[in-house]
């Protein structure tokens, strides 16, 4: 089993916790991980881009003039898409862009990110995080302290305080144990999670 540093609120190291070697000793599979985080942008997108095509235009219902002997081009109508004003060929239509991947590939994903973290150097454990008021103030020093720039915080379960303290922090995102995911474990540099946070996210996702 792996074994990691756990610090205190003032970056102080308290002592080492091990971590279950199914979750963070896995192998780093950067091609699963590639595949869940395009699933997870694709799964944001709107998708509520729209063109009007050739029958949705105003106007053009009668032929612009007579089929031969103009020594012009033959045309049907001026809402044509060759005519400015006209409708859009093939253009966007409203649709989803979301595509499943399976269970057992989002969870390898997972456990190759947080793995990954492991691995770099890049995983901070927390003997716990308490923060009895909002304050940001309070937070920004205690990511100095541990030399964290842009990191993802994780609780075992969501503090309001902590929530509302952070969230002016650039490049530092805060969230529960149970909603974390391959695209923000990747997108942030470090990722620290308190003593209950490992135990939860072991409970949640072993």
């Amino acid at each position: 089993m792996p074994k990691v540093a756990v610090y205190n609120m003032d970056g102080a190291q308290v002592g080492e916790i091990e971590l279950d070697d199914r979750l963070f000793a896995a192998p780093v599979r950067p091609d699963l991980m590639h595949q869940v985080v395009l699933s997870y942008l694709a799964a944001r997108r709107a998708g509520t881009h729209k063109v009007k095509g050739r029958s949705e235009v105003r106007g053009g219902g009668r032929k612009p003039w007579r089929q031969k002997g103009t020594g012009r081009a033959r045309q049907g109508s001026i809402r044509a898409p060759q005519w400015k004003g006209g409708g859009v060929v093939f253009g966007p239509k409203p649709r989803s862009y979301a595509f499943r991947v399976p269970k057992k590939v989002r969870r390898a994903a997972l456990y190759s990110a947080l793995s990954s973290k492991v691995d770099g150097g890049k995983l901070i454990v927390l003997d716990e995080l308490r923060v009895p008021e909002i304050k940001t103030k309070p937070m920004a020093a205690m990511l100095r302290r541990l030399n964290l720039n842009k990191a993802l915080i994780v609780d075992a379960a969501p503090q309001e305080n902590a929530e509302l303290s952070l969230r002016n922090i650039p490049g530092v995102t805060y969230m529960p144990a149970n909603a974390v995911n391959v695209y923000e474990i990747l997108r942030h540099e470090h990722l620290v999670l308190t003593r209950d946070a490992v135990a939860k996210v072991q409970e949640v996702f072993a």
